[in-house]
């Protein structure tokens, strides 16, 4: 993507209803958020996750297929979301919202018990020892996590990165956390929620082409 196309992405996200882009300092000082999302939304409808959602369409397929419930996609590069808030705009999907700052603040952007569900759509699997800490399901995140979380939530993991879900499935036995459900290629085993085989991401349709097998795990945190 160009340098000018980058510019008038970050300028029409400044513009859009349903983009927010608090700074770092301004989240760790106290987001105004925290613990009042359903006053954002103006109802108490369930919250859905999706972390470092790129290009939000998970967000919004979410928004579309399952409409009594409100969205939130994070992610850093508003570039890239900037599709998705658009498109929710287009749609009409008052309940999609995309927050723009580091996954890592999450547990600084929702009060105890806030979120019902979060989406981990394809996150970089951080395969280097030293990149642990990154890992989107690690110990520390999945703590977060946990922290946000009503008692029954539930987290989503998609992934073309066999070694991601290897790693989250090792992980959670070790911690004794639930496994819902768990397939290693979702387009050949049956079983996958439908609205894991009916939303695809720009990433998923380009691994579906190179033949790489699309992983699923759904989990809660004890």
């Amino acid at each position: 993507m160009g340098s000018k196309n980058k510019l008038k992405r970050f300028k029409e996200n400044e513009g859009f209803s349903n983009v927010i882009q608090p700074k770092r300092e301004e989240i760790l000082d106290g987001f105004e958020w925290k613990g009042r999302w359903s006053e954002y939304f103006g109802n108490d409808r369930p919250i859905v996750l999706e972390l470092g959602c790129g290009k939000g369409e998970y967000t919004v397929g979410l928004a579309q297929k399952f409409p009594d419930k409100n969205y939130i996609g994070i992610d850093i590069k508003g570039a890239r979301f900037w599709r998705g808030a658009k498109s929710a705009l287009e749609m009409n999907l008052s309940q999609v919202a995309f927050l723009r700052t580091q996954v890592e603040l999450v547990d600084q952007l929702f009060a105890q018990n806030e979120v019902h569900e979060i989406w981990i759509t394809f996150p970089d699997p951080q395969i280097k020892y030293k990149r642990t800490k990154h890992r989107l399901t690690n110990h520390e995140f999945l703590e977060k996590y946990k922290q946000i979380l009503v008692p029954k939530g539930v987290v989503h993991l998609k992934t073309d990165s066999e070694f991601m879900h290897g790693y989250t499935l090792g992980l959670l036995h070790g911690l004794g956390h639930e496994i819902i459900y768990a397939n290693h290629d979702v387009y050949r085993n049956e079983g996958s929620p439908s609205e894991v085989l009916d939303i695809q991401t720009f990433y998923e349709k380009r691994y579906l082409e190179e033949g790489k097998p699309i992983t699923y795990v759904q989990f809660r945190l004890h």
